[in-house]
């Protein structure tokens, strides 16, 4: 697979899976209709937010420009991805996902979305668990063992690994 079609195919997934769930189905929970928690948790709300999906674009961009690959099951990665965001922390895209949701709790009052960040993390942890761990393990072998021994899952490191 080339950069082109990983780009492309990366776009695809971006907005069809990260775009259902942060920005599609938090839609139909909530219609966007605000609670009332005030401009302190409405501004940490847009922080997260941005922060959450200016990581999630990064880590898609490391899967074209590292991987030539996408993160969608069937596109997968030439390279095992382990630069960027990822030396920090292995999910990082799921762990944006998650920022994200939690932000527009904040910013817009609204616990119910606090429930469903809390679902979507895990179902992000099972999935990880028992189907991207293992098929990494089979499909890159020591590069991924000797990675995973280094990089923790979920909590990132506050120095890279190098």
């Amino acid at each position: 697979m080339g950069r082109q079609r990983a780009a492309a195919g990366s776009a695809i997934f971006l907005v069809a899976a990260p775009g259902t769930v942060v920005g599609l189905l938090p839609w139909l929970i909530t219609d966007w209709r605000a609670g009332r928690w005030g401009p302190v948790a409405a501004t940490a709300g847009w922080l997260a937010i941005a922060a959450g999906c200016g990581f999630l674009l990064c880590a898609f961009g490391q899967f074209v420009i590292e991987g030539v690959g996408t993160p969608a099951p069937p596109g997968p990665t030439e390279q095992l991805v382990v630069r960027g965001l990822y030396r920090y922390v292995r999910n990082p895209m799921y762990l944006a996902v998650l920022t994200a949701i939690t932000g527009q709790a904040l910013l817009l009052g609204r616990p119910v979305l606090l429930a469903y960040a809390a679902a979507v993390a895990v179902a992000c942890v099972s999935f990880v668990r028992w189907y991207e761990e293992p098929v990494l393990a089979r499909r890159y072998g020591p590069q991924y063992r000797d990675y995973r021994a280094r990089v923790p899952g979920w909590l990132p490191r506050l120095t890279p690994r190098r």
